[in-house]
Parts: structure tokens; sequence; C-alpha cells
């Protein structure tokens, strides 16, 4: 540790103000002469613009933003899944994780219906989200099961 040091160029030397006229930083210390900003304390706060209607005032501020409360996803098509496995296999997190159609962050996956399926894959669902979900009263259906609903 004791044979770290910073590169040659990288440390400066302090400046030194107001020590004279042969210094170069003498009389006005390099602030220009008079003015609010060559007074002790003096200068204007960010965003001030000497009066004039700052920018941060003068656009307009409207609309709902749902930021904040915003969810993200990690998509995946079932094209996608039906390009990378083979007929049979499983379809799960670790799978998906292994092929690298999604990535280990965390984010629920989302698949959407773009592209063919044409072999027979079982996919497994978090099967804890659908308990949580029906045990606050609530019901799980895909969208197969409530098109059959609204039918009959």
């Amino acid at each position: 540790m004791a044979e770290l040091r910073a590169p040659k160029g990288a440390t400066h030397r302090k400046r030194i103000v107001g020590r004279g006229i042969g210094s170069s930083r003498g009389g006005t210390s390099g602030k220009g002469n008079k003015g609010q900003n060559a007074r002790s304390g003096g200068g204007v706060r960010p965003g001030f613009e000497g009066g004039q209607m700052p920018l941060y005032r003068r656009i307009a501020r409207r609309g709902f933003s749902n930021y904040r409360s915003k969810k993200h996803f990690q998509i995946l098509n079932v094209g996608d899944i039906a390009k990378h496995f083979e007929a049979g296999e499983t379809v799960d997190e670790k799978a998906l994780l292994g092929k690298r159609l999604i990535k280990g962050n965390g984010l629920p996956v989302k698949v959407l219906g773009m592209g063919e399926v044409d072999k027979k894959l079982t996919v497994k669902l978090s099967k804890s989200a659908r308990e949580k979900i029906e045990a606050a009263g609530g019901s799980v259906n895909s969208p197969d099961e409530s098109a059959q609903t609204t039918e009959s």
C-alpha cells in the first residue's frame, strides 16, 4: 500500500491568491473589477438568470407521469421459446437463463404471443404467485380461458 502513488502530473499546487501584484493573482485576486461576484459572499444561486424568468419556471409542467411506479418486465416472445427449445423440454426461469433468453436481474418475465409454436413444451409458471392471488380472492386466467367463459 505504501508504494501506491498518483501518476506524474496528477497533483497540482494549491493556487494562492491575494499575495500582491507580482504573483499574477494579486489585486482583485482573479475576481475581476467590482460587481456581485467580486464581493465576499457574492454570487447567485444555481438557475438564476439575472431576474429574467428562469428556464425551470418557463417550461410547463403538466400532465401525469407514472415513472416512479412504473413496472419493468423482461419481454420474451413465444417464437423465441419455440426457436430455442426442443419438443418435450420444460421451460422455466432456470432454463431461460441457461439459454440466455432472459437476464438474471430479478425482473418478472412477460411472455408475448408473437411467433408460432409447433412443438409440445411444458411451461412452468410461478405457483406461489398464483396461490397468493387466489388467496386474496382473485383469479388467474390465461387469455384463452377468459375467452371461453365469455362465449358460453
